[in-house]
């Protein structure tokens, strides 16, 4: 699997638009609730855009490593995403 690059560079211009868009919010002193929903909605560009990058990596550096790598790249690989997954449930 190759990772979508400009696909990853668009998400991540609209979530900026996005920020910039709630900082307006805020010097406007828009309604709370507002604001919250387009904070929300810029954490779900950055979760799918996270989820994106993660996906790719499995499917090509951790798949290499595990098919051809030496015991130690494996296990480093697995340490990775391990580190990656505990801030993620956290």
């Amino acid at each position: 699997m190759v990772r979508d690059d400009a696909k990853l560079i668009r998400l991540l211009k609209t979530a900026g638009g996005q920020i910039e868009g709630i900082i307006r919010m805020i010097e406007e002193k828009k309604y709370c609730i507002d604001v919250s929903n387009q904070i929300m909605a810029a954490q779900a560009i950055l979760s799918r855009v996270n989820k994106e990058v993660l996906n790719a990596h499995l499917h090509s550096c951790v798949l290499s490593s595990v098919e051809s790598g030496s015991g130690e790249e494996r296990r480093q690989k697995m340490d990775e995403i391990a580190a990656v997954l505990d801030k993620l449930i956290k």
